[in-house]
């Protein structure tokens, strides 16, 4: 069982009996305890902050209220301790006033502020304390400077959950953009190829029924590739958790340039030969960079596909000291303009894999005639090194 809430109500049921004692003793000594008569005054302010954190300005209404009560019948404010205990009952209330100019909205600190600081001037004629005015001086400046810095604690609170929240929406974005990149990438080649294929077997069905069903067995695998990847798509979308709230089993892994192979036979079912060109020394790539080079190639080679009305192109993969380099060059039509009539989205995705590895990216006819896409991404300096 919590404590607190009892507690707390134990301590708000006593403060009555305290503000009472206070006032009727009228600054004497308790009940023969010397140490009750400062004691008391210090306890009308402290008692209400059981209350800060949840009712802040009800704790300061009660603290003012008491503060202004024991004020006009404590006589001897202006002898030795007691004027302390005066001050520790001002800086108290300050306090809470600048705890609301942190947590509250400016509105309700700002009048706050003004009704507390307005309470201390007349506890301060009430108690009639010696030097008056100055002292009433310096209360006014100490609530200002108390409202100032919970006020410019609220602004700073508010501009950090400002940019986590903008941070949170970046994060967002990013995440779903990359995702409709790897299925814009995913689907657009698998697509592709499942339309051609079904073309040709369509047209050859009749007369030659072997390359017919070479079609349909390039379909049913290209097919099961395509619905793995939505799968691990779908998964990322729902944290990668089943109906029942268990994780689901791991699925493939993504991929990357060692899948070349399966994607230049992929695409020369569909009737594109793929000359792939290593330079330099392979070596094992990061997850992120290694699937954005597969994707530039996959995307440029499913435009070749689609659009280029060519039935060749090559692939050159460069390994440099410091970088990564991918072309894809064809020698068809050089337009390109099959991708942009599709919105753009090809051309998009494979600038902002490179670009979110800061590295460049190029597309467009090329001198001699066809079509280039080439990437540079820059290897880490872990990888580099190697």
């Amino acid at each position: 069982m919590n404590l607190r809430t009892p507690l707390r109500w134990l301590l708000l049921g006593t403060y009555p009996l305290v503000v009472a004692t206070a006032t009727l003793n009228g600054g004497e000594d308790s009940f023969g305890l010397p140490g009750l008569r400062y004691a008391l005054p210090l306890l009308v302010v402290v008692i209400p902050l059981v209350l800060l954190a949840r009712r802040p300005v009800t704790a300061l209404a009660l603290m003012l209220t008491g503060c202004l009560i024991v004020a006009a019948f404590v006589w001897s404010w202006e002898f030795g301790f007691l004027r302390d205990v005066r001050y520790l009952q001002f800086i108290t209330i300050d306090l809470t006033v600048g705890y609301i100019a942190t947590h509250r909205r400016p509105r309700i600190s700002i009048a706050a502020a003004v009704v507390a600081g307005l309470a201390e001037i007349g506890a301060i004629a009430a108690g009639r304390m010696a030097s008056a005015p100055s002292f009433t001086l310096a209360v006014v400046m100490a609530m200002l400077a108390a409202w100032l810095v919970g006020n410019r604690n609220r602004e700073r609170r508010a501009n950090a959950e400002a940019v986590r929240a903008q941070e949170a929406s970046r994060a967002i974005t990013a995440e779903r953009l990359r995702i409709a990149r790897e299925l814009h990438d995913m689907v657009a080649h698998s697509i592709g190829i499942i339309a051609i294929q079904a073309g040709m077997g369509a047209r050859v069905i009749d007369a030659r029924p072997d390359e017919a069903r070479n079609a349909l067995r390039a379909i049913e695998t290209t097919s099961r590739a395509t619905l793995a990847g939505l799968r691990r798509a779908v998964g990322a979308l729902r944290g990668n958790e089943t109906a029942g709230g268990q994780h689901a089993p791991p699925l493939e892994p993504l991929p990357g340039l060692v899948d070349l192979d399966r994607l230049v036979a992929a695409t020369a079912d569909a009737g594109v030969t793929v000359d792939v060109c290593w330079q330099g020394a392979r070596r094992p790539l990061p997850p992120d960079l290694d699937l954005a080079a597969f994707r530039i190639i996959q995307e440029a080679v499913t435009n070749v596909v689609r659009h280029a009305g060519t039935d060749a192109c090559q692939v050159t993969i460069g390994h440099g000291a410091d970088e990564l380099t991918v072309e894809i060059m064809d020698q068809g039509a050089g337009t390109g303009t099959g991708t942009v009539a599709a919105g753009g989205f090809g051309l998009i995705g494979m600038r902002e894999r490179a670009t979110l590895l800061r590295g460049d990216f190029t597309a467009g006819p090329h001198p001699g005639g066809g079509y280039r896409v080439a990437a540079r991404l820059p290897l880490p300096a872990t990888v580099a090194a190697i």
